[in-house]
């Protein structure tokens, strides 16, 4: 989540007459994350979540991640469906980005899980992925193994403006990565794609909302389980990889799905991609962020030490020891 519109009063006053949600009396900007506008907005009925699509959302997906949120929900999942106008209406405009009125989940964001509250996302993802298997729709992964190589042409030389040498050791890492991918040859169906501990609400060792489906789309079911265990299991600056965490994700999610053995040995290289994806997408949004964003950048370097993790030989020792 992040603020990159904004949103008067007035305009958001006028957009709510259009639900049956009362009248507005805050709204507050929401900073954390990288990709939407966000405001947690109260009225007289009660609290919701605005969110305005930007950047990498296409509106032409929307009704895809709205029609994902109304299967899961359907099944019984804690996600947030997006909220109906009186015309029936889910996807507006709102200062020239589509917009969506959002249901407010109680619970809190997490920024140091403990092994119970992994062992209970695990059992979340496998849940989710359990609920997919009759859903009908499909999307590309936007940010998909094949978008990665341009990506990183995209950022170039300046990717050594974040550390020096990160240009050459991301190019050797992606050539390793990209010739032992799994194409064709694991399972798929909709995944999340995000699921960082700040995507997931607990109330105690509980989960209680699955959030921010904006990257869902159709790829390899253990990729997600692949990202959501590199997002977990390491502090911050993905220095310190905490085993306790990353094995109770891996005994929750397989209380539900247990892992094939193609699916472990495919594991590394998985994970290793989810290493790539996000120093990628990090290192673009570090380079290319508008200096009055009211955002958080994300370090791609934590990333680049998480991948020294999951494959060691991909990376020169200097840049093991930089990172």
């Amino acid at each position: 989540m992040a603020v990159y519109t904004h949103v008067s009063a007035e305009a958001l006053s006028r957009f709510l007459a259009r639900y049956d949600v009362g009248e507005l009396v805050s709204a507050k900007g929401i900073a954390e994350g990288v990709e939407n506008s966000n405001y947690l907005v109260d009225t007289t009925v009660g609290r919701y979540i605005l969110t305005l699509y930007e950047r990498r959302v296409a509106a032409g997906d929307l009704p895809f991640f709205m029609a994902l949120l109304d299967h899961l929900a359907a099944k019984g999942l804690p996600v947030p469906p997006a909220i109906a106008d009186r015309e029936g209406q889910a996807i507006q405009q709102l200062e020239g980005r589509p917009a969506c009125l959002i249901r407010f989940l109680p619970g809190v964001s997490l920024s140091h899980p403990t092994p119970a509250q992994a062992l209970a996302a695990g059992e979340a993802l496998a849940q989710m992925h359990r609920a997919v298997g009759d859903f009908a729709l499909s999307r590309p992964n936007t940010m998909g193994v094949d978008t990665w190589r341009p990506l990183f042409e995209r950022c170039g030389r300046s990717l050594d403006a974040i550390a020096p040498g990160l240009h050459d050791a991301l190019d050797r890492a992606l050539d390793h990565v990209l010739a032992a991918w799994p194409r064709d040859t694991l399972d798929a169906c909709a995944i999340h794609a995000d699921l960082f501990p700040d995507n997931v609400l607990m109330r105690g060792d509980r989960v209680s909302g699955l959030i921010d489906f904006y990257f869902a789309c159709t790829d390899v079911r253990v990729f997600d389980l692949a990202i959501t265990h590199s997002a977990w299991s390491f502090d911050a600056s993905g220095s310190r990889y905490d085993a306790a965490i990353g094995d109770a994700l891996f005994a929750g999610y397989e209380r539900h799905f247990p892992l094939s053995p193609a699916e472990r040995d495919a594991f590394p290289t998985l994970a290793a991609g989810a290493c790539l994806r996000f120093a990628l997408s990090r290192a673009w949004d570090w380079l290319n962020t508008p200096a009055d964003a009211l955002v958080t950048r994300k370090d791609p370097l934590a990333y680049l030490r998480r991948l020294a993790h999951y494959a060691p030989d991909l990376l020169p020792d200097h840049m093991k020891n930089h990172a």
